[in-house]
């Protein structure tokens, strides 16, 4: 879809998005379309009692003697409430409430200034998101025919300035959508690393690491997962050099399982085919290095994502096996499905030795228990840095992507001892699963800064939300490319 601003005045399309505040008051914008209606829009707000409260809009047909053929009014609420995702989920309503209208092109008369028309724009950008790649008989009426938005500002070059990176970012959560919805006999690990490699377009250095370069510096706890699949296992490192040479680099961490089937511990078949996206947190980091390399973001990244598959077949792992992970300590694998810790312990580990970060964020779609804890609102945060944990909390508000810090301590650490290992992989029973996945991953940062975000609950979505359509989410893009910007770019 393509987004435009202008600073004519003059309506030329065939619907036009207004707006209201709170209490009825349109905006300068509206009221002047409203006075060359003969007060088509005012007798409409009248007549359906609309007040412009936020999430209320108001469709008028035809409106007296405008050329146009429909007007909504939409409710802006209170002047103070107009925040940054306010802006960005009411570009997302204008988009949903007009893409199937009949209109092909649509005016939003906007008064504020460039960055709010720009965050409104972003907001209908990320709700125009569909992955219909393998549809061939969708009928014409089903698709969204609407395919331009153009925003009436007093200040268009503010707007396309501060549209232009954020138009970046959604260029990263599109990415990571893409490949949370590719299906897994289409992205396996190396087609993704394949995907991964395309970013050199974009100035990130790209390493794929085969199962001959893993076994050879030690990967055991990774390589032990994916040695039932036929696909082979992959490591890439990705790095975005936007920084001084001698900053330290932020590293992000991403489980990429292409395809969960639990291994051994074989899952039950009924929703098994959502495993498709326990790769979402590889694919976050993935979206996120586009997104900062497309907005050329003035920061040293390293993006390491371990891609396995998890399958059952006679070369599988085995409940009770032994692996020695990069990091020379020893796993007992008590339960195959417990493999994603298995994945990030090498992942951490390597980037924490070889790429000598600042600080450490992994991100999963680790365990169950996260969904039990939090639900599809929040994802879990662990950390052993308060202040690493505050910042990405407050990213995490400030883009609508909210995280909940859960506890790490010492008395987990003793449902994880092994009788023969350094450590089990799952805990003694039900409880605390979360918090014992994470404290087994902390065991694998040695003291760096490091947190965990537990994205199992949000990482899919079954019902639409306001900029995200029904499907892959890519929640964690927006987050860390806000943290980032907020406290690791240059000036």
């Amino acid at each position: 879809m393509k987004l435009s601003f202008v600073e004519k005045t003059d309506v030329t399309k065939e619907a036009v998005a207004a707006f209201a505040y709170e209490g009825g008051e349109l905006t300068p914008a509206a009221k002047a379309l409203d006075d060359a209606s003969g007060g088509a829009l005012s007798r409409a707000q009248a007549a359906a009692r609309f007040n412009g409260k936020k999430g209320q809009s108001l469709t008028i047909l035809s409106p007296g003697t405008l050329t146009q053929k429909r007007v909504v009014l939409f409710g802006l609420g209170t002047a103070d409430a107009l925040k940054d995702e306010a802006l960005e989920a009411l570009g997302a309503r204008i988009y949903k409430g007009l893409s199937h209208s009949g209109a092909a092109q649509l005016e939003v008369l906007f008064d504020l200034d460039g960055l709010n028309a720009a965050l409104l724009a972003s907001g209908a950008l990320l709700r125009s998101y569909r992955f219909d790649k393998y549809r061939t008989t969708e009928k014409a009426e089903d698709k969204p025919g609407l395919k331009g938005m153009t925003f009436l500002v007093a200040d268009a070059k503010a707007a396309r300035r501060n549209f232009k990176r954020l138009e970046k970012i959604a260029d990263g959560v599109f990415f990571t959508r893409d490949l949370v919805s590719e299906p897994p006999n289409t992205l396996y690990p190396a087609s993704f690393a394949e995907e991964l490699k395309a970013l050199e377009k974009l100035g990130v250095e790209v390493d794929i690491l085969g199962e001959k370069d893993l076994a050879e510096l030690g990967c055991g706890s990774l390589l032990g997962v994916g040695q039932g699949s036929a696909r082979d296992s992959r490591m890439v490192v990705m790095h975005w050099r936007g920084g001084k040479k001698k900053d330290k680099p932020v590293a992000l961490i991403g489980k990429g399982v292409t395809f969960d089937t639990g291994g051994i511990s074989l899952k039950p078949a009924g929703g098994m085919e959502d495993m498709k996206w326990d790769m979402g947190g590889a694919g976050v980091v993935a979206g996120t290095l586009k997104a900062l390399a497309g907005r050329k973001a003035k920061c040293n990244v390293v993006g390491v994502v371990g891609l396995v598959e998890n399958m059952p077949d006679g070369a599988a792992q085995r409940p009770g096996d032994v692996v020695t992970s990069l990091s020379g300590q020893t796993i007992e694998v008590i339960n195959t499905d417990a493999e994603g810790r298995l994945v990030l312990a090498d992942a951490l580990w390597y980037a924490k030795e070889t790429c000598k970060p600042a600080l450490m964020i992994d991100l999963a779609t680790l365990t169950g228990a996260i969904m039990v804890a939090l639900g599809h609102e929040y994802a879990g945060l662990f950390s052993n840095s308060d202040t690493l944990a505050a910042q990405l909390t407050d990213a995490g508000l400030e883009t609508g992507e909210k995280l909940w810090r859960l506890p790490l301590g010492p008395e987990y650490d003793k449902q994880i001892k092994s009788q023969i290992a350094d450590m089990k992989n799952i805990g003694g029973g039900r409880m605390g699963g979360s918090i014992i996945a994470a404290q087994f991953l902390q065991r694998f940062v040695d003291g760096t800064d490091w947190a965990h975000l537990d994205i199992a609950g949000v990482t899919w979505s079954n019902k639409d939300k306001d900029i995200v359509p029904k499907g892959g989410t890519g929640f964690g893009v927006r987050l860390l490319d806000r943290f980032i910007a907020e406290n690791h770019e240059g000036s």
